[in-house]
């Protein structure tokens, strides 16, 4: 018998490479989330090089954060956050690409988003038994995380702009779908109190929301008064959420999440 904890290269381990789960993860994910947001529009649209080119460009250095963060040994705070960053910028252009490029509105967008989410979701679940985040022992189970992360991160943008748009969507403007995206983030908080809810469940539940949370606040950022936004370069929204990260990612605890150790043949 072998402990789950077991690490890539066969030596045995009790930690993670993702952080674990406390206040400060929440808040600087809602930073990187925000980021995402500012940073995939600055590219596509400051810098005019178009949802497809920015895609291609995002993808790119996700592609390259990602097969760092794989073949590390073990948690790096600033490598895990690039990683995040690189996943929600893919995820705001991927989804602009989907939703106006190629025509498929943000229903279909969202609609196909949440089926690709819950399609990975569920074949994490059926291969390897849990979806848990104190699970993440071999590759097979990082690179279902990683797929989760870039659905949902992608998932966030289509749906906060379903939300907001007061022609094509709900016309709850960007103020109001940080009310809504919140509350949702408050039922789950509430939720956490009772101890049969699943604490898997929750946290997928939780990371889902920040998405178009963040969106919602990066969109307030930078778009035009007349849109209701504030109009705020996004260069310089840009350039203070990444501050503003760095400066919690060094201030703030980040420790490694543990590994459950499962019995298995």
């Amino acid at each position: 018998m072998r402990s789950a904890a077991t690490a890539r290269d066969g030596h045995y381990a009790d930690l993670a490479k993702v952080p674990a789960v406390t206040l400060g993860f929440w808040i600087i994910k809602i930073l990187a989330t925000t980021l995402g947001e500012t940073a995939g529009d600055t590219v596509t649209m400051s810098m005019n090089l178009g949802y497809l080119a920015g895609t291609c460009v995002f993808a790119a250095l996700l592609a390259l954060a990602l097969a760092a963060q794989i073949r590390a040994s073990r948690f790096h705070p600033f490598l895990f956050w690039t990683v995040i960053v690189a996943t929600t910028t893919v995820g705001t252009t991927l989804a602009d690409l989907c939703d106006r490029s190629l025509g498929i509105g943000y229903l279909g967008g969202s609609a196909l988003l949440c089926a690709l989410l819950a399609a990975t979701l569920y074949a994490w679940h059926r291969n390897l038994g849990s979806v848990s985040i104190q699970r993440l022992d071999t590759r097979a189970a990082e690179i279902f995380y990683w797929l989760t992360i870039l659905f949902s991160q992608t998932l966030g943008t289509a749906l906060g702009d379903w939300v907001a748009d007061p022609d094509a969507g709900w016309g709850f403007g960007y103020g109001g779908g940080a009310a809504l995206f919140g509350a949702g983030l408050l039922v789950v908080v509430a939720l956490y109190q009772w101890p049969r809810v699943s604490r898997t469940a929750l946290f997928w539940a939780a990371f889902i929301l920040t998405r178009p949370l963040g969106a919602m606040v990066g969109d307030y950022l930078d778009k035009p008064v007349a849109a209701g936004g504030l109009a705020l370069s996004r260069y310089a929204a840009s350039g203070a959420l990444v501050a503003g990260m760095l400066l919690l990612a060094i201030l703030l605890p980040q420790r490694a999440e543990r590994l459950e150790r499962v019995a298995r043949d």
